[in-house]
């Protein structure tokens, strides 16, 4: 009889598996009236690219439903989308290599003249807080606006463990939501956010911060990261 109710529990747990499985990068009827749109199907990379290039690099790779990168590859690069955004709600799940570190940038600018994402487009961190040596730094660690606002909360989890984003920006207002709790709030385009970028380590690239809309980016730090469910819908 033991056996009998074991055999029902694993089943019940596989059941459970491939249905959160399926759920994974799909988008439900209420998502899909309310305007939103995947910015990843859980197999290709369709909607994406490199930057500086059209074809997606070797590092960043698709299995189970999951984007994420393999730095066994020697050709780095952030993963941009191909088309930008101004208003929107951007939501995604993402997870960390032990000691690991990336970023999700947006206003991201493609122009030639950049040698970076970073170079124009802000970034919400993506980080292990406990071992990573940028969580000693303040305004580095996970969930921060990269190098200018720390987070009011930390929410974040442990490496290996996912975290839910949603990143909202209307007429330049940002907020950054981590695991449910919105962590950092600013405004962009005004003199305090000027006053902001001019004593962080971004002072020194004139365009960093100042386009009103571009494309989101994933940051290839050379870490192992994972990415999943990412979806977005414009703002009217």
């Amino acid at each position: 009889m033991r056996h009998f109710y074991y055999g029902i529990f694993a089943a019940a747990i596989l059941i459970s598996s491939v249905v959160s499985s399926s759920a994974q990068n799909t988008l439900t009827g209420k998502e899909k009236k309310e305007g939103w749109q995947l910015l990843f199907d859980g197999k290709t990379t369709t909607g994406w690219k490199s930057w500086k290039g059209d074809k997606v690099n070797d590092r960043w790779k698709i299995a189970n439903g999951e984007l994420y990168l393999d730095k066994a590859s020697a050709d780095r690069g952030d993963l941009v989308t191909e088309k930008e955004y101004k208003d929107y709600e951007l939501a995604l799940e993402w997870k960390i290599g032990a000691c690991g570190n990336s970023g999700i940038l947006f206003n991201v600018s493609t122009d030639d003249k950049y040698q970076n994402t970073y170079h124009t487009g802000p970034e919400m961190q993506v980080l292990d807080n406990t071992c990573h040596p940028d969580a000693k730094i303040i305004k580095h660690r996970a969930g921060d606006l990269y190098d200018l606002i720390s987070c009011s909360k930390e929410t974040v989890k442990p490496a290996g463990e996912w975290n839910q984003v949603r990143i909202v920006s209307k007429n330049a207002k940002m907020e950054f939501w981590l695991n449910g709790t919105k962590v950092v709030e600013f405004t962009m385009h005004t003199p305090e956010w000027d006053k902001m970028v001019a004593n962080s380590k971004f002072k020194t690239m004139p365009d960093f911060g100042k386009a009103l809309q571009g494309h989101i980016a994933l940051q290839d730090h050379g870490d192992p990261v994972w990415y999943r469910n990412i979806k977005i819908r414009e703002l009217k």
